[in-house]
C-alpha cells in the first residue's frame, strides 16, 4: 500500500521538470501527506492536450458514489484490478494521472510493533507515481476532484518492508499514461511494475511519521534508535 508520502520540494520546481507551463497551485509542501488530504496532481487537458498541475483531494470518489464517505478507502488501486474493478475502470481508461511525491513512507511489521521507512528516487529527483482521478457532483452543485495512488508488487528491498509499492513511472511513459500519445490497454498494464530496486533508497523513520500532526523536516531524519533490516539503511535523499 502507499499510506503516506512527502513533497518538499518547490512546486515551480515540479513544474519545470514535468514540462508544466499553465498556472500553478499554491502549494506549500509537505513531509507527511496523508489520505483526504488536498495535494498537487499532474493532469493532461483534454481539449488543449497541455499538462497541468491541480490540487486534488487524495481517496478517490467514484462518479457514481451516493457520497465522499469511503474516500479514504480508495487511496490506493491495486494494478492487477484497475480495468475490471466499477471504483476505478472508468478512470484507468480516461482519467489517468501522475502524483508527484519526493518519497513515500512504508511500515515494516517486526511482532507488535512497527519500523516506518522512506523510500525515495536514489538520485533525489522528484518520483511520479500512477495514479487515476475521478470528479463527483456533490449536493451543492459543486464538483469534488480526487484521486488514488496505484500500488502493484514490491520487488527488492522494498519487498523486506511491505508487499505492495506505488507504481513509479520513469518520465519516457508518461506521455502514454496521460494520454498524449497512443497506447493499448496492455501496454498501459505492462508499465504497472516496481521501480529498479538500484534506483530507490531507503532509510528508517520514527514513528511519529504515524501521526497525522506531524509535519516538519525532522520527520525525514534517520532514526537513530531503529535497527534496519539488511540493505535498507541508505543516507536520507533531501529535495534538490
Amino acid at each position: 500500500m502507499c499510506g503516506r508520502y512527502f513533497l518538499r520540494r518547490p512546486i515551480a520546481e515540479i513544474a519545470a521538470f514535468a514540462r508544466v507551463a499553465e498556472r500553478l497551485p499554491n502549494f506549500p509542501g509537505t513531509c507527511n501527506l496523508a489520505p483526504t488530504q488536498p495535494a498537487p496532481v499532474l493532469r493532461r487537458h483534454p481539449q488543449t492536450g497541455s499538462r497541468h498541475l491541480d490540487m486534488l483531494k487524495w481517496g478517490l470518489v467514484p462518479r457514481w458514489a451516493k457520497d465522499a464517505s469511503g474516500a479514504a478507502k480508495l487511496m490506493n488501486a491495486r494494478s492487477d484490478s484497475i480495468a475490471q474493478k466499477p471504483s476505478f475502470k472508468e478512470a484507468f481508461a480516461r482519467r489517468r494521472c501522475l502524483v508527484p511525491a519526493d518519497g513515500f513512507y512504508e511500515w515494516h511489521a517486526i511482532g507488535q510493533a512497527k519500523q516506518p521507512y522512506a523510500c525515495a528516487l536514489a538520485d533525489g529527483s522528484p518520483m511520479f507515481l500512477a495514479g487515476l482521478w475521478e470528479g463527483w457532483q456533490q449536493a451543492d452543485g459543486e464538483w469534488l476532484r480526487t484521486f488514488t495512488i496505484i500500488t502493484t508488487e514490491s520487488a527488492g528491498r522494498q519487498a523486506q518492508i511491505h508487499h505492495r509499492m506505488p507504481v513509479i513511472l520513469p518520465p519516457d511513459t508518461w506521455g502514454a499514461w496521460l494520454g498524449e500519445s497512443e497506447a493499448s490497454q496492455d501496454k498501459l498494464l505492462s508499465l504497472m511494475r516496481p521501480a529498479p530496486d538500484a534506483s530507490l533508497a531507503f532509510w528508517p523513520v520514527a514513528q511519529r511519521v504515524g501521526k497525522f500532526s506531524e509535519n516538519d523536516p525532522g520527520l525525514l531524519e534517520r532514526d537513530p534508535l531503529a535497527v534496519p533490516l539488511a540493505g535498507l539503511d541508505d543516507a536520507p535523499v533531501t529535495a534538490a
